[in-house]
């Protein structure tokens, strides 16, 4: 029986529940193959979205340290052409960031129409790093999630689409990889201290996770479970969740005013 991907709103989200490793019984060569396929549709679609330029797509990328939110990313700025998208990265906040209410440096770079916007973290990091590191109090990080939930929902009905994906991986996965980052230069800088420390709050983060994927899987912005010990894998499920939505979006390019032959001289 497939695994399903999307996080049923009003369903409690249990991690143990979805398979890390899971991918359909694919082999890496299909699945790579079709994720080619989906991007140069996303390439075609997106371009559509530019030039229609009355809608927006926000793809959100959660998950624990090494889960892949980078390869994610160069998965899909691979596949669509630069004018059409932009990437932000949420680390800490800055002082002034901090200043704010928790969601203002996010609403500041929520894409404009026509464009598609990645997310490498977002502002769930502000009811899952907060409440693991206990940076707020209880009571503060509890109440972001009915913030979370309207503030989605002000996007939505401002014709802005959301892609959420929490990309999966098992402990064990992380392992290997933070091994792999050890041993290779070219990636020793991607790992300091915290995310040492960050590995023995694994259940910590699991817990918080799966509130955070429980209470803000909405029907206008649902969450989506991506097995992701499988980078091949976790790459074939995104391009797939991204042109779904774009396909479902379904847009147009402007209507042609023919008044403009005329015109050439």
């Amino acid at each position: 029986m497939p695994q399903p991907v999307q996080l049923a709103p009003g369903t409690k989200c249990r991690l143990e529940d979805f398979d890390p490793g899971y991918r359909e019984g694919l082999e890496k060569e299909e699945a790579e193959a079709e994720t080619r396929l989906h991007c140069a549709k996303l390439d075609e679609l997106a371009y559509r979205l530019f030039a229609e330029s009355q809608r927006a797509v926000v793809v959100v990328l959660q998950g624990i340290d090494t889960s892949g939110k980078d390869g994610t990313i160069r998965m899909l700025s691979g596949g669509i052409s630069p004018q059409c998208l932009g990437v932000e990265s949420f680390k800490a906040p800055s002082a002034l960031e901090l200043s704010h209410d928790f969601l203002w440096r996010v609403h500041a770079k929520v894409p404009p129409h026509g464009k598609i916007g990645i997310f490498n973290r977002s502002h769930y990091e502000d009811v899952v790093v907060v409440r693991v590191r206990k940076l707020v109090a209880k009571e503060v990080w509890k109440e972001r999630f009915a913030q979370i939930n309207a503030f989605e929902k002000l996007l939505h009905e401002g014709r802005i689409e959301f892609v959420k994906c929490f990309l999966h991986i098992s402990r064990e996965e992380q392992r290997k990889r933070l091994e792999d980052r050890l041993k290779d230069p070219t990636k020793q800088w991607k790992l300091g201290p915290a995310d040492l420390d960050d590995r023995l709050l694994w259940d910590d983060f699991t817990a918080a996770y799966e509130e955070a994927l429980t209470k803000c899987s909405t029907p206008e912005a649902p969450w989506h479970i991506v097995p992701a010990n499988k980078k091949w894998y976790r790459n074939l499920v995104v391009a797939r969740l991204v042109r779904e939505t774009l396909e479902k979006l379904d847009p147009h390019f402007p209507p042609f005013d023919p008044t403009l032959l005329s015109r050439l001289t």
